[in-house]
């Protein structure tokens, strides 16, 4: 008797293929790790939109801001 390819597995062959959550998360490391670029990443890209809004709220560039011009 053939398996039926529509079949959905069962809740223990899931829970045998599936990775821990804690497998699948980078943990904190120190030095220049995939991690730490990926988070250096996210700060950069949220610092660079603050710095979008900065600019329309205020009318002025950020070095005008700053006082250097």
């Amino acid at each position: 008797m053939s398996q039926d390819p529509q079949a959905r597995p069962s809740n223990e062959d899931l829970a045998k293929s599936t990775p821990a959550p804690s497998d699948l998360e980078p943990t904190p490391a120190f030095g220049w790790t995939a991690y730490a670029e990926r988070l250096n990443g996210r700060f950069a890209m949220v610092g660079f939109v603050l710095l979008l809004l900065l600019e329309w709220v205020t009318g002025q560039d950020f070095f005008t801001w700053l006082g250097l011009r």
